[in-house]
């Protein structure tokens, strides 16, 4: 009898050991899950490039509590938990313009002396445990990493110029540099209404939209291939579009922010517009994705 419960019970080391291989596979794997699931900030910078998870940058010395009196996203007071921006990025000298690319398509290309100017530029951490008011009924909210100012009016600060839902901060050369294909004739002078058009198309319009296929953000439409809009719209239909984009048609997915006169001057819109129509005559089509 002795050696027939003998024989049932060596294979219980074995069953044992299987159990706990397994069991340490499974915390192995949960514990891969919530590392890969933890939100990371990537920053690529030729003198820095590193990716910075959520828990540490909440965890930064400089991480403070702040008070955003009037959010452009949530139109509202807002309270976050945040780090100087200047703390995570440790060296701009030489570079001029730094991007911060949306996991949504959205493109802010920011001039390094804004950034460095009076208007106190912060990155907002969503918390884990404490997530923000949604941006959208059903849709997401601003975070992981939102880029924030503190005093907006002291340097201008358009509202394209407050990126979130953010993946990677990088530095990039100005877009004109870039994208030779969004410049105007270059027998135009350099202070012409359509040279300063372009120049409102990379401050107001880039971030959502290329232009010849030109640039870098994928949120909305070229806005000149297949067609422009000054060759679709009516004038007055397209100023008024562009103040304000509901007024004109609407419908659930609309994200583009209309450009009050506080953020776009009528003068500014004049030369947008005198770009574009001037931009409707040197179209260059994109062949299989690509000029």
């Amino acid at each position: 009898m002795k050696n027939v419960i003998a024989a049932h019970l060596r294979p219980l080391p074995a069953i044992r050991a299987f159990f706990v291989c397994g069991l340490t596979l499974l915390l192995i794997a949960v514990s891969n899950f919530s590392t890969a699931a933890e939100p990371v900030l990537e920053l690529a910078f030729s003198k820095q490039k590193q990716k910075l998870a959520r828990m540490d940058l909440l965890r930064h010395p400089d991480v403070r509590t702040i008070t955003i009196p009037a959010d452009v996203s949530y139109k509202n007071k807002m309270e976050y938990r945040a780090v100087p921006l200047k703390s995570i990025l440790r060296n701009l000298h030489g570079i001029s313009t730094v991007q911060f690319k949306s996991d949504d398509g959205f493109v802010a290309n920011i001039p390094t002396e804004l950034l460095s100017g009076a208007s106190e530029p912060w990155l907002a951490i969503e918390p884990a445990n404490a997530p923000w008011p949604e941006l959208k009924p059903g849709g997401r909210s601003a975070g992981v990493f939102y880029l924030v100012w503190i005093a907006p009016e002291k340097s201008n600060i358009t509202p394209e110029l407050w990126p979130y839902q953010i993946a990677v901060i990088s530095e990039v050369a100005a877009l004109p540099e870039r994208y030779p294909e969004i410049l105007p004739d270059a027998s135009l002078k350099k202070d012409s209404a359509e040279y300063r058009g372009m120049q409102a198309y990379v401050t107001h319009c880039a971030s959502c939209h290329q232009l010849n296929g030109g640039g870098d953000a994928k949120l909305g439409p070229d806005l000149n291939v297949p067609f422009n809009p000054t060759e679709y719209f009516q004038a007055d239909f397209l100023r008024k579009y562009i103040r304000d984009p509901a007024a004109v048609r609407h419908w659930p997915q609309l994200t583009m922010p209309g450009f009050s006169p506080t953020v776009m001057d009528d003068a500014q819109l004049d030369d947008l517009l005198a770009y574009l129509r001037h931009m409707a005559q040197r179209k260059l089509i994109p062949v299989d994705g690509k000029n």
